[in-house]
């Protein structure tokens, strides 16, 4: 992928320009899009856009290196952690809750990417890294006892992130949720379930 070039209009600065691409590449598709498309929802022309990138796909390689580079920290982070493996896992989905909170148009458009180029191809094995993390954490804890023996660990940590990544689904970006409420929430319904632990206790006696 060719670096952005620094030079550009004022008032228009690569974050701008990146900042709307990616909100139109949700809208329309990545394939949907045009530079066009970009301009007149940019406001200027197409050479004004070529003044930062050289190419729509160069665009799409920023904005995904943007969400991969934030769960990419927060994975980092895990790795350097001791302590129970299922502990560990939590703590993966909480800041992963909040990557994508804090991130959230440009998660958006990671977890649509499907391998059709290049740049996509190498976003998704950059997110399968990622997923070998959560899978070994699974299995991790599971060895521990700390997870069912039953569970298969490739599917609970996709069942897991999924769960994650369905704030897509519905989360805006000017929501007022809390992201680190969100990551409580979506931990406790994972690793607690969603009875409450007080009628447990009364059905027991």
């Amino acid at each position: 992928m060719a670096a952005p070039r620094r030079r550009g209009r004022p008032g228009h600065d690569l974050g701008t320009v990146l900042e709307t691409s990616v909100a139109v590449f949700n809208e329309r598709g990545f394939e949907g899009t045009s530079m066009e498309d970009l301009a007149q929802r940019l406001g200027i022309s197409k050479s004004a856009i070529y003044h930062h990138v050289d190419s729509k796909n160069t665009l799409l390689g920023l904005a995904l290196d943007h969400a991969l580079s934030g769960l990419e920290h927060a994975a980092d982070d895990v790795r350097q952690l001791g302590g129970p493996a299922v502990q560990r896992l939590e703590l993966l989905m909480r800041r992963s809750v909040c990557v994508l909170v804090d991130r959230l148009p440009y998660v958006t458009l990671l977890l649509r990417v499907r391998g059709n180029t290049d740049v996509e191809r190498q976003a998704l094995t950059r997110r399968r890294r990622l997923d070998r993390l959560a899978s070994d954490l699974v299995k991790e804890a599971i060895g521990a006892g700390d997870l069912r023996p039953d569970l298969d660990p490739l599917v609970t940590a996709r069942l897991l992130f999924g769960m994650v990544n369905s704030l897509t689904e519905w989360l805006k970006p000017a929501s007022k949720h809390d992201a680190d409420t969100l990551a409580a929430s979506v931990t406790a319904i994972a690793f607690d379930g969603l009875r409450d632990p007080e009628r447990k206790r009364s059905r027991r006696r």
